[in-house]
């Protein structure tokens, strides 16, 4: 069997201006880097104003295990079907950050036979977007750092939490909590977060523009004064140098699948700690150059597809027609709390051989993730991603289960083993969702206050029966609303292994307590982040990272990458 890297590098590219034209790009609106990929102006978004959008479809999964369910494999392939029945399609999907890649998860670029290519290319650097959002961080870290060291004229108070340093590799064990400034004078405890969980890295994500982004980065704020009000990087005349330093990654990256259909890879936020999207501006391309265009929300429902809905599309003004939701026979029977799942370990047997009851006692967890979806009032479409030791039997138990919860279709995926063409049952699906009324809603007013948010969505969205708030928590709440930061939306930081707040809870759980032991503000993304339960923004590389199995063949190509 061929691995994903073989697949790719087998594969033949259409120069990327081909791909950019049948999309409707105009070759000065392109910006190459080399034959088979290309920054788009933001200029298209003027010539695009007056013409009609496309639908819209954002591709979501029930809770997942730690291998993933093929959400990204199900995008790609779901895009290459909609070319396959004749549908003017475009993709924009994360970049994937190189944490993941070198640790457990390896590439992002899907997988088999519905893949984003070059492969290589999407999963290590493409144009430097990431390195260009850790550059803007670190240069605003730098300056409050150089404030303080020179005479510290806004009163910043030095051993308050501050804007922490960021990295683009998972280096928890070395970096994550430190001591800085031995050599200065100024000593304090700090830490590095990885690249993509920064606020810079959210701001790309919603921004609408260069003047946007310039204004975000003006209310980010970075540091705190010793009578406890906010620091932004305007009052340290550093927002124009980080707009400076982004303008460049402020254009999506356009790129194409196996099957040539066009993607844009652009911003990588985490979904367990940032609102887990691709880039607005991404969006608004696409939707105004195709017909449909498929987009994919970071982890569960209750964590990507919930900050898709009530904070991406709050910002874009657009409204999703369609959600996919992407389940496995052997999430499902995870969720039965009968089998673990445990990342570079081999699957319990129990996970292959055909079980129709531990299915159906998972399907819990997918019948809430239906409901999440339908609380936004968008059709919702199963696609169950296929796997050779599935059974008929087992696909009957989630068929019936996810009809009842209120699903639209349930279709059987196969695009991993045969590309689009293993998903135009799953297109035309959605093609026909697409066309059924809809009365898109946000989940919560922003006018609320912020403690009836954090319930609405802990109630609603993940089963909790009451929040539990700690006096952390509860002074930052009183804190953010006297400043005025109460009308914000709500990003929650939390696993994205359960439902709950706690990632060996499995299943549905209900009723349960849900703590939130502090919250923060990203003003200049524009939200408030209640943290719930343990949260890491630094991920360590497990003890056999993928990173091992990386190099360099002799024909100068890469080799290990999956």
């Amino acid at each position: 069997m061929l691995s994903d890297l073989d697949i790719a590098q087998k594969a033949t590219l259409k120069p990327i201006r081909d791909v950019a034209r049948n999309l409707g790009i105009r070759d000065d609106e392109l910006e190459m880097f080399g034959e088979t990929k290309a920054k788009v102006d933001l200029k298209i978004l003027d010539r695009l104003t007056k013409a009609p959008k496309g639908k819209y479809i954002d591709v979501t999964a029930i809770t997942p295990t730690p291998l993933g369910e093929g959400k990204t494999v199900t995008t790609i392939g779901l895009s290459q079907a909609l070319g396959h029945i004749g549908k003017k399609v475009c993709t924009c999907i994360r970049q994937p950050s190189l944490g993941p890649v070198f640790g457990i998860k390896g590439g992002a670029a899907g997988g088999g036979y519905s893949q984003v290519i070059p492969m290589e290319d999407f999963n290590l650097h493409l144009t430097g977007d990431i390195h260009a959002v850790g550059l803007a961080n670190n240069l605003a870290a730098a300056f409050v750092d150089n404030h303080i060291h020179h005479g510290n004229a806004l009163d910043i108070d030095p051993y308050a939490p501050s804007l922490r340093r960021v990295l683009d590799i998972s280096d928890r064990w070395a970096l994550d909590d430190i001591i800085t400034g031995l050599g200065s004078g100024l000593v304090r405890r700090t830490g590095f977060d990885i690249t993509v969980a920064s606020e810079v890295m959210a701001i790309l994500g919603l921004t609408a523009g260069l003047e946007d982004i310039r204004e975000r980065f003006g209310r980010m704020i970075v540091a705190t004064k010793r009578d406890g009000s906010p620091v932004t990087c305007e009052d340290l005349k550093v927002a124009g140098a980080m707009a400076v330093l982004m303008k460049d990654a402020i254009k999506p990256t356009l790129m194409q699948t196996l099957e040539h259909t066009p993607c844009f890879v652009h911003a990588g936020p985490f979904a367990n700690i940032a609102h887990g999207n691709s880039s607005i501006i991404a969006d608004r391309m696409a939707t105004r150059l195709a017909d449909y265009t498929v987009t994919e929300s970071g982890f569960g429902a209750d964590i990507g597809m919930e900050k898709f809905m009530n904070i991406k599309c709050r910002a874009s003004g657009l409204a999703p027609d369609c959600v996919v939701l992407v389940c496995t026979v052997r999430a499902l029977k995870m969720h039965s709390g009968r089998f673990k799942v445990v990342a570079g370990k081999p699957l319990d047997e129990g996970l292959i051989k055909e079980n129709t009851k531990a299915v159906a006692e998972g399907a819990a967890n997918l019948e809430k993730q239906i409901e999440n979806v339908l609380l936004h009032g968008v059709p919702c479409v199963v696609a169950i991603n296929e796997f050779t030791t599935d059974t008929d039997a087992e696909f009957r138990v989630i068929a019936e289960k996810a009809k009842v919860a209120g699903a639209t279709a349930v279709v059987r995926s196969r695009v991993w083993a045969e590309g689009g063409k293993g998903g135009t049952e799953l297109a035309e699906a959605v093609v026909k969702a697409c066309e059924q009324p809809k009365e898109f809603k946000f989940l919560y007013d922003l006018e609320w206050p912020i403690k009836k948010k954090i319930e609405t969505i802990a109630t609603k969205m993940y089963g909790a029966g009451r929040v539990i708030y700690e006096k952390a928590a509860e002074d930052a709440i009183a804190r953010f609303t006297k400043f005025g930061y109460d009308k914000l939306p709500i990003c929650m930081a939390k696993t994205h292994l359960s439902l709950s707040h706690d990632a060996a809870i499995k299943g549905r759980p209900s009723g349960y307590d849900f703590p939130v032991r502090d919250v923060r503000a990203s003003v200049g993304a524009g939200f408030l982040y209640p943290l719930c339960g343990q949260m890491r923004t630094m991920p360590g590389l497990p003890s056999v990272p993928a990173g091992e199995k990386v190099d360099i063949g002799p024909d100068g190509r890469t080799v290990g990458l999956f």
